[in-house]
């Protein structure tokens, strides 16, 4: 069935398009991985990591919402993700974190890529909505990198892991926003 089309023409490329659908299904799999590591950490008794998740997972969300109501403004036609392969079960905390960090890193490549894209075609109306993602992955990065930290600055033994935990909380400010 063809799509009716309300609006005769927009500014939209398919290839912005297929580039935005992209990245909305990682920030739909980052939110459940993210809920999925929460969940882990709950059950092995790593409460605040599990809050920190928790919290993590819905942001990501709200990123993924924010791009798909971005595509369908623009135009275009927003994908829901079908999310698979999530990771259930991790060998440490430290695993759920560098995950986490590499995880990070490998989004805020696919946005540079996306804003170069953008940058090429003069696409400056989706470039600047990117803008806020570029500045949110360097929040992101570095609340993951400070996180990973915490593994060599407090050691996992003894009580390191507790502490670890304890500390997990005090990365994010009392509104939820990463401490730069």
């Amino acid at each position: 069935m063809e799509r009716q089309q309300v609006t005769a023409k927009r500014s939209l490329t398919q290839a912005t398009e297929d580039l935005l659908n992209r990245q909305i299904m990682m920030e739909g799999s980052s939110s459940a991985s993210y809920l999925s590591m929460a969940s882990w950490c709950e059950m092995t008794g790593y409460e605040n990591s599990a809050k920190f998740l928790y919290m993590h997972s819905d942001e990501e969300r709200a990123h993924m919402l924010k791009i798909f109501h971005y595509v369908n403004e623009a135009g275009g036609h927003s994908i829901q993700p079908e999310i698979k392969d999530i990771k259930h079960h991790y060998n440490s905390l430290r695993e759920v974190f560098e995950t986490i960090l590499d995880h990070e890193i490998a989004v805020t490549n696919s946005i540079n890529e996306i804003v170069n894209h953008c940058y090429e075609i003069k696409d400056f109306t989706t470039m600047n909505f990117l803008n806020w993602f570029v500045e949110e992955q360097r929040e992101e990065e570095t609340l993951a990198r400070r996180a990973v930290e915490l593994f060599d600055l407090i050691g996992e033994d003894g009580v390191g892991l507790w502490t670890i935990d304890k500390e997990i909380l005090n990365l994010i400010g009392a509104d939820g926003d990463a401490e730069a």
